[in-house]
Protein backbone atom coordinates (compact mmCIF):
# COMPACT_ATOMS: atom_id res chain seq x y z
CA UNK A 1 0.00 0.00 0.00
CA UNK A 2 2.94 2.33 0.60
CA UNK A 3 4.04 2.06 -2.73
CA UNK A 4 0.83 2.42 -3.89
CA UNK A 5 0.97 5.88 -1.86
CA UNK A 6 4.25 7.10 -3.18
CA UNK A 7 3.79 6.56 -7.06
CA UNK A 8 0.40 8.13 -6.19
CA UNK A 9 2.47 11.31 -5.17
CA UNK A 10 4.91 10.98 -7.68
CA UNK A 11 2.57 11.01 -10.79
CA UNK A 12 0.67 13.85 -9.11
CA UNK A 13 3.65 15.58 -8.87
CA UNK A 14 3.93 15.67 -12.98
CA UNK A 15 2.24 18.54 -13.95
CA UNK A 16 0.93 18.42 -17.39
CA UNK A 17 2.89 21.73 -17.90
CA UNK A 18 5.86 19.76 -17.76
CA UNK A 19 5.27 17.61 -20.13
CA UNK A 20 7.27 17.10 -23.32
CA UNK A 21 7.37 14.50 -26.24
CA UNK A 22 10.86 13.52 -26.67
CA UNK A 23 11.59 11.76 -30.56
CA UNK A 24 15.07 10.56 -29.94
CA UNK A 25 15.17 9.31 -33.54
CA UNK A 26 15.89 12.87 -34.25
CA UNK A 27 17.73 14.04 -31.02
CA UNK A 28 21.21 14.85 -32.19
CA UNK A 29 23.77 14.41 -29.09
CA UNK A 30 24.26 17.78 -28.20
CA UNK A 31 20.69 18.43 -27.88
CA UNK A 32 20.92 15.49 -25.09
CA UNK A 33 23.78 17.03 -23.63
CA UNK A 34 21.94 20.15 -23.53
CA UNK A 35 18.92 18.66 -21.82
CA UNK A 36 18.39 19.80 -18.34
CA UNK A 37 19.34 16.83 -15.31
CA UNK A 38 16.14 15.13 -15.33
CA UNK A 39 15.57 14.43 -18.78
CA UNK A 40 18.99 13.25 -19.43
CA UNK A 41 18.45 10.63 -16.59
CA UNK A 42 15.11 9.53 -18.31
CA UNK A 43 16.86 9.32 -21.62
CA UNK A 44 19.64 6.98 -19.87
CA UNK A 45 16.84 4.97 -18.17
CA UNK A 46 15.26 4.51 -21.69
CA UNK A 47 17.85 3.62 -23.11
CA UNK A 48 19.39 1.56 -20.80
CA UNK A 49 16.19 -0.69 -21.08
CA UNK A 50 15.62 -0.31 -24.53
CA UNK A 51 19.61 -1.84 -25.59
CA UNK A 52 18.91 -4.90 -23.38
CA UNK A 53 18.01 -8.51 -24.17
CA UNK A 54 14.47 -8.94 -24.62
CA UNK A 55 14.82 -11.71 -22.33
CA UNK A 56 17.05 -9.98 -19.83
CA UNK A 57 16.48 -10.19 -16.20
CA UNK A 58 14.23 -6.92 -14.52
CA UNK A 59 17.63 -5.47 -13.07
CA UNK A 60 19.33 -2.46 -12.72
CA UNK A 61 23.66 -2.71 -13.03
CA UNK A 62 23.80 0.60 -11.51
CA UNK A 63 27.61 0.37 -12.22
CA UNK A 64 27.00 -0.74 -15.38
CA UNK A 65 24.70 2.01 -16.01
CA UNK A 66 27.05 4.35 -14.54
CA UNK A 67 29.31 3.17 -17.00
CA UNK A 68 27.97 3.44 -20.31
CA UNK A 69 25.71 7.02 -19.29
CA UNK A 70 29.68 7.81 -19.01
CA UNK A 71 30.50 6.34 -22.50
CA UNK A 72 27.53 7.95 -24.22
CA UNK A 73 28.32 11.62 -22.67
CA UNK A 74 32.21 11.10 -23.80
CA UNK A 75 31.42 9.66 -27.25
CA UNK A 76 28.64 12.63 -28.03
CA UNK A 77 31.00 15.53 -26.64
CA UNK A 78 33.17 14.18 -29.77
CA UNK A 79 30.26 13.87 -32.30
CA UNK A 80 27.59 16.95 -31.34
CA UNK A 81 25.58 16.31 -34.51
CA UNK A 82 25.59 12.75 -34.53
CA UNK A 83 22.10 11.18 -33.81
CA UNK A 84 21.50 9.95 -30.23
CA UNK A 85 19.98 6.67 -31.47
CA UNK A 86 23.42 6.69 -33.80
CA UNK A 87 25.63 7.15 -31.17
CA UNK A 88 23.58 4.86 -28.42
CA UNK A 89 23.88 1.96 -31.05
CA UNK A 90 27.75 2.51 -31.04
CA UNK A 91 28.14 3.11 -27.09
CA UNK A 92 25.44 0.11 -26.12
CA UNK A 93 25.74 -2.51 -28.64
Amino acid sequence: MKHVLALAVLIAGLSPAAAEKWDLSTMTCQQFINSDKTTISIILTWLDAYYKDEDASPVIDTDKFVKNAEKLAAFCATSPNLGLITAADEVFD
